[in-house]
C-alpha cells in the first residue's frame, strides 16, 4: 500500500469482511456513498479529500470461499477527535455492492509518533558514529542527546498503561495532558511530571492521582481541549487549568510557549467564576439584542400613528393604546409590563411612573427635558436603534 502523505497526522486501520465477492472500487464507493451527509458538510469525506485533509483511501481485498476479506487505510490530517468520528462512521457501513459487509476499526496510528521513534533510533546511531570523531562534536549533538534521553524516559503508567514521564510518583504536582505526543513534547523540554488521559473518557488512574496530588490540566487550545476539560472537571479533582494558545496543540508548542502557558495557569475556582461571568454577559447581551429587535419591530409599525404598545417580560404585546392615554393607563392600571414602546416624547413624568411600576424600559421617539433617570429604567430613543 502507498505510504501516507507528509501532512498525515493519523492513519485509520480497519478490517472488512463481505458476504460475497467484492472488489476495491465497490468498497471505496460504499465508503463515500454510505457516509455522505451522515456527519454534515464539515466532515463530508468528498470535501475533506478535495481540501487534502483526508488522503487517498487505500483498500487491499481478496476473495476466498465466497467471501471477501481485506483491510482499509484512511490517512487523516484532521485532529484526534475528528479522526475518531470518521473512524466510527466507517463502522456504520453495512453493505458493499450487493453484499452485506462489516467494517471494524482495528487501530488509529499516530504517524508522527512513529516517525519520531524512527528519528530517535537513527539519531542515536548517528551520535554513536559522531562520537568516534571528536572534532565533529558540537552543541547540536548535546541537544540531540538530551532529546533522545528524554524521549526514552517515556513510561506506561497504571493499569491503563497511560503515557507518562518518570517523575509522576515522586512529584507532589503533576501535569495532565491529552495524548502521548503531548507527553513526548514536554519530556523533550525537560518536564517529567506529566501524564496523558488518551481520550475523553478519563481513566481511573487520573481520577485517583488527582485526589493525592496537585493537578494542572494542560490542554490544546481547540474544541477538543474544551471537551476533555469539561470531562476532567466532572470526574477529577483538578486544581489548575492551562491552555495552549488558541488553535494550537500542546504537542507542537515550543519551550517558550509551554512555559508561558503554565505560568498563566488559572485556578479552577477562578475559572468557574470567569465562566459564570461570561455566561451572564452572554445572556444579558442576548436579552438586550432581543429587546432591541422587539423595539425596532414595534417602532416601525407605530411610527406616525401616536400609538403606545405595552409588552411583558417575554416581549408579548399586552395592550395597545393611544399615546394620550398612556399616563392614565399606567397610573390606574395593574399591568405587569416589561417595556413600553410609544410614538411620542419620553418625559420625566413617564419615567417616574415607569420606575414606580417597575417597568424596565421606555422607548420613544426622543427624550424630553429630563432631569433624572432612575437606575431601574432603561431609556431608548428610536434614533438609537435605527
Amino acid at each position: 500500500m502507498k505510504a501516507p502523505s507528509d501532512t498525515t497526522k493519523y492513519l485509520i486501520h480497519a478490517e472488512i469482511v463481505a458476504d460475497g465477492v467484492v472488489e476495491k472500487p465497490d468498497v471505496i464507493g460504499a465508503i463515500f456513498g454510505q457516509t455522505e451527509g451522515l456527519l454534515g458538510d464539515d466532515l463530508d469525506l468528498r470535501e475533506l479529500q478535495k481540501t487534502g485533509r483526508i488522503g487517498r483511501i487505500e483498500v487491499k481485498i481478496e476473495s476466498k470461499g465466497g467471501k471477501s476479506f481485506g483491510e482499509i487505510r484512511v490517512p487523516s490530517s484532521l485532529d484526534k477527535i475528528e479522526t475518531a468520528i470518521l473512524a466510527a462512521a466507517l463502522e456504520t457501513i453495512e453493505r458493499v455492492g450487493p453484499c452485506s459487509a462489516r467494517i471494524k476499526v482495528k487501530k488509529i496510528e499516530d504517524v508522527r509518533a512513529s516517525k519520531r521513534k524512527k528519528i530517535v533510533e537513527r539519531a542515536k546511531e548517528i551520535l554513536r558514529e559522531l562520537f568516534e570523531e571528536p572534532e565533529i562534536e558540537s552543541e547540536r549533538i548535546v541537544e540531540l542527546v538530551k532529546q533522545a534521553v528524554r524521549t526514552e524516559e517515556l513510561i506506561e503508567y497504571g493499569p491503563e498503561r497511560l503515557p507518562a514521564g518518570p517523575a509522576i510518583d515522586e512529584s507532589d504536582a503533576i501535569i495532565v495532558v491529552e495524548g502521548r505526543a503531548d507527553v513526548l513534547n514536554l519530556l523533550r523540554h525537560g518536564i517529567k511530571n506529566v501524564i496523558a488521559v488518551e481520550g475523553t473518557n478519563i481513566p481511573k488512574t487520573i481520577v485517583e492521582l488527582s485526589k493525592k496530588k496537585t493537578v494542572t490540566a494542560f490542554l490544546d487550545g481547540d474544541r477538543g481541549g474544551d471537551l476533555i476539560l469539561k470531562e476532567l472537571l466532572q470526574v477529577a479533582d483538578i486544581d489548575y487549568v492551562a491552555r495552549a494558545p488558541e488553535g494550537k496543540e500542546v504537542e507542537n508548542l515550543t519551550l517558550k510557549e509551554i512555559v508561558k502557558a503554565l505560568r498563566n495557569k488559572v485556578p479552577v475556582e477562578q475559572l468557574h467564576t470567569l465562566r459564570n461571568k461570561e455566561k451572564e454577559e452572554k445572556t444579558e447581551k442576548s436579552e438586550k439584542m432581543d429587546l432591541i429587535s422587539v423595539i425596532k419591530k414595534h417602532a416601525k409599525e407605530i411610527e406616525g400613528k401616536l400609538i403606545a404598545r405595552i409588552v411583558d417580560k417575554n416581549y408579548n404585546l399586552i395592550k395597545e393604546i393611544p399615546v394620550r392615554d398612556l399616563v392614565k393607563t399606567l397610573k390606574n392600571g395593574d399591568l405587569r409590563a416589561e417595556a413600553i414602546i410609544f410614538d411620542g416624547v419620553i418625559t420625566q413624568r413617564l419615567i417616574d411612573i415607569a420606575s414606580k411600576r417597575e417597568i424596565s424600559c421606555l422607548a420613544g421617539v426622543r427624550l424630553g427635558n429630563v432631569v433624572k433617570i432612575p437606575t431601574n429604567v432603561k431609556i431608548i430613543t428610536f434614533d438609537q436603534i435605527s
